[in-house]
């Protein structure tokens, strides 16, 4: 290292980092690589110029520096022993060299060379790991071997690695606390070293990316739970420390609403999607960072998509709020139990009084200005359980606007599936906002506005590629119509001489049912169209809801021909029958049709002694 200037040294190790942040797509497009390799090649010359690696700390055993044959050993204590002396400085230069050596075989997709340099970038930091010269490097290594083991999908590794980071992290912050040296600092002039707010900016941006890597572990590991309390910290960390992409924070925190959605926590997901609207809004405006060379709003494709996204998610927290105060609510039936609204109305100021201090302040993100622009568009929107169809349709119209906004996007042509789940999801609303409607013609109107938004899109669906998506419409048009049916006979039921109109828009609603429950009902059959013994676990329940529908709607069909009225009958008890005799060979499918089992059972008894009595009575006619 004598005999060449220490300037030149520094200088092929800056030039290294430079070609290093090359965006790929500016090298030439059939070497795509080529500036990786450049950097390759003089952080090469750099390794050689600096001499080998001081025997004390190459040929140390990787039980002694917290390395097990995988992965770190947790729970080893780290003691702050500074990089003291020449050899130890070159000790520490030399693992710089390695961790950007792994770095770079990495990003040029050779994981095994880069696993290899980021373990010895370890092995030479070893016993300093806790210096404040060190410690920074040591976790950044780590993270990168958390990231590499968990794309090989050995995530128990990777959990090792990211779990290691963060008790150095908070060891190192508990007893010594004071900014620690960034890694590029070991090469650059005593004039240049980074002031200590800089330091600190940097260690903590390492130490949020290490939880970020450990939220998306905990996810994969389906430690759901811990996974949403990283992610949360995560993003907090980035808004503290104005170190986030506008586009990629605002889509983590409308996924993370889905979580506190799961958990019925929705104050939280309110939160989570109004501060990701607040945020989507600074898209564009922030300038390119070294993170993210080209500013997001220079991508409206991409933009759009997140958009779409986002709004999707705020449908599901006004479908869910919704369709939550609806099992508060309804009885046996389905319908509104005035007993159990009247319980909640009395609950209300009980849940605003406990609710709104407490666990406000444990979802809050962003101080000052930020936190007063997300407030304000939490206030538009309730996160308490609607008790009235008023209070439900504010919910309504705000899923229903993003509604619209999602399909400006994820449109037919290009987006089926997702198209055909945000079309369903509306329809969804229509249904929850007609269990808070009194007025049962204005129930039906909603029905039907469900049933012309969804018959459109089986007509075009190839029912091969899209058996599942098929059936779904089909049972849900078919529920859509057995509604209405319901509605129109109980307000046939309040008239004392229905006409004969009614009568027979009762028999076309039933019969439209009946088509949509056998279309779905036939999509189970094989290609010999016959009906299959043994009814698969996912289209068990729904399987058996049609019959049971199919044989009631028989029963429900108006008709003055006592000959037809008898066909009709028997065709209900073939289907009871059914139900009450699959049960029978498989007695595990009582368990999902407990109530329609128990009714089914006292048609198949009924039905028969019912039958012979309209016998003997058209024999006397």
């Amino acid at each position: 290292m004598a005999s060449v200037p220490w300037a030149e040294i520094r200088e092929k190790f800056q030039a290294a980092l430079a070609l290093s942040r090359v965006e790929l797509h500016k090298n030439p497009e059939k070497e795509p690589y080529k500036s990786k390799y450049g950097a390759r090649a003089l952080l090469e010359e750099v390794k050689a110029l600096l001499g080998p690696a001081p025997e004390d700390e190459d040929e140390r055993p990787e039980a002694d520096d917290g390395l097990g044959a995988r992965g770190p050993v947790l729970g080893l204590p780290a003691e702050a022993v500074e990089a003291e002396g020449s050899s130890a400085q070159r000790a520490l230069r030399l693992a710089v060299i390695e961790f950007h050596l792994g770095v770079n075989h990495i990003d040029t997709e050779e994981l095994s060379a880069g696993e290899e340099h980021l373990v010895k970038c370890l092995r030479l930091l070893g016993r300093y790991r806790l210096s404040r010269g060190c410690v920074s490097l040591y976790v950044q290594a780590q993270n990168n071997l958390g990231i590499l083991w968990s794309e090989r999908e050995e995530i128990e590794t990777a959990q090792a690695y990211l779990e290691s980071s963060e008790t150095l992290y908070n060891q190192y912050m508990k007893e010594i606390g004071s900014p620690p040296l960034d890694p590029t600092e070991h090469f650059l002039p005593e004039e240049e070293k980074l002031p200590e707010q800089e330091r600190s900016k940097r260690f903590e941006k390492v130490y949020t990316h290490n939880l970020y890597y450990l939220a998306q572990v905990y996810q994969h590991m389906e430690m759901f739970e811990k996974a949403a309390h990283y992610c949360h910290s995560t993003l907090k960390r980035q808004l503290e420390h104005g170190a986030y992409h506008p586009m990629e924070w605002a889509i983590n925190a409308a996924t993370l609403s889905q979580f506190y959605i799961n958990k019925l926590c929705f104050m939280e997901a309110r939160h989570c999607l109004s501060a990701a609207n607040v945020i989507f809004g600074q898209t564009g405006k922030i300038p390119a960072t070294e993170d993210s060379p080209e500013a997001e709003g220079d991508m409206p494709e991409l933009y759009l998509q997140r958009k779409g996204e986002i709004a999707r998610c705020w449908i599901k927290y006004c479908l869910a709020v919704m369709q939550n105060a609806q099992l508060s609510m309804q009885d046996n039936i389905g319908e509104l139990d005035l007993d159990k609204q009247s319980e909640l109305r009395a609950l209300r100021k009980k849940e605003l009084d406990e609710e709104e201090s407490i666990r406000k302040k444990a979802v809050q993100f962003g101080t000052g200005e930020l936190c007063d622009a997300i407030s304000a568009v939490e206030e538009k929107v309730r996160y308490l359980r609607p008790l009235d169809f008023e209070e439900a349709r504010e919910l309504f119209l705000l899923g229903q606007h993003y509604v619209f906004e999602a399909k400006e996007f994820f449109q037919i042509d290009g987006y089926v599936t997702d198209h055909i789940e945000v079309v369903q999801d509306h329809s969804a609303l229509f249904k929850v906002l007609a269990f808070f409607e009194t007025d049962m013609e204005r129930r039906c109107k909603m029905h039907k506005r469900r049933i012309a938004m969804l018959e459109p899109l089986i007509v075009d669906l190839n029912p091969q590629y899209y058996l599942l998506i098929n059936r779904q419409i089909q049972f849900e048009i078919a529920h859509a119509y057995y509604d209405m049916m319901d509605l129109k006979v109980a307000i046939a039921d309040k008239l004392r001489d229905p006409d004969s109109h009614i009568v027979k828009k009762i028999n076309n609603l039933n019969k439209s049912a009946l088509k949509y429950y056998q279309l779905f009902l036939d999509s189970l059959r094989d290609p010999n169209k016959v009906f299959p013994e043994h009814i698969g676990e996912d289209v068990l329940r729904p399987a058996m809801l049609a019959k049971f529908r199919v044989a009631r709607l028989y029963g429900k069909i108006i008709t003055a021909d006592p000959k037809k009225e008898l066909e009709n009958l028997a065709t209900s008890l073939e289907h009871y029958k059914f139900i009450v005799d699959y049960c029978e060979k498989h007695p595990e499918a009582a368990q999902e049709i407990e109530v329609e089992l128990e009714l089914s059972k006292e048609m198949v008894s009924l039905l028969p002694t019912k039958m012979e009595r309209f016998r003997t009575k058209m024999a006397l006619t």
